[in-house]
């Protein structure tokens, strides 16, 4: 019994520490933000360089958790109507380029 304990314990550590969004292609999400023209946005937030938006001090995605309604609320803005694999394939577009996160 001590056995199964310790094994379900390890597997659920596991989980916990995988990474983020490996169902997503990080292709087709570089491909979709380059689509969906997403750096003029950020450009003009950020009053020149888009990528700053990701990197400044106060950006608003804090865990990989946040990443998925972030995309969700900028993609309302912008009249895209992403699937939920394009959800997933930019969100690992912008971890892999900016966040990083695990």
């Amino acid at each position: 019994m001590k056995n199964y304990f310790f094994m379900l314990f390890l597997a659920t550590g596991t989980i916990a520490n995988a990474a983020p969004f490996t169902d997503g292609n990080s292709e087709n999400g570089k491909r979709l933000f380059a689509q969906y023209e997403c750096s003029s946005c950020h450009e003009g937030k950020m009053g020149g360089d888009g990528s700053a938006i990701f990197t400044r001090p106060d950006h608003k995605v804090r865990s990989a958790a946040d990443l998925i309604p972030q995309i969700k609320f900028c993609s309302g803005m912008v009249g895209a109507h992403l699937t939920p694999q394009e959800e997933q394939d930019l969100a690992a577009h912008l971890n892999q380029t900016y966040y990083h996160f695990k």
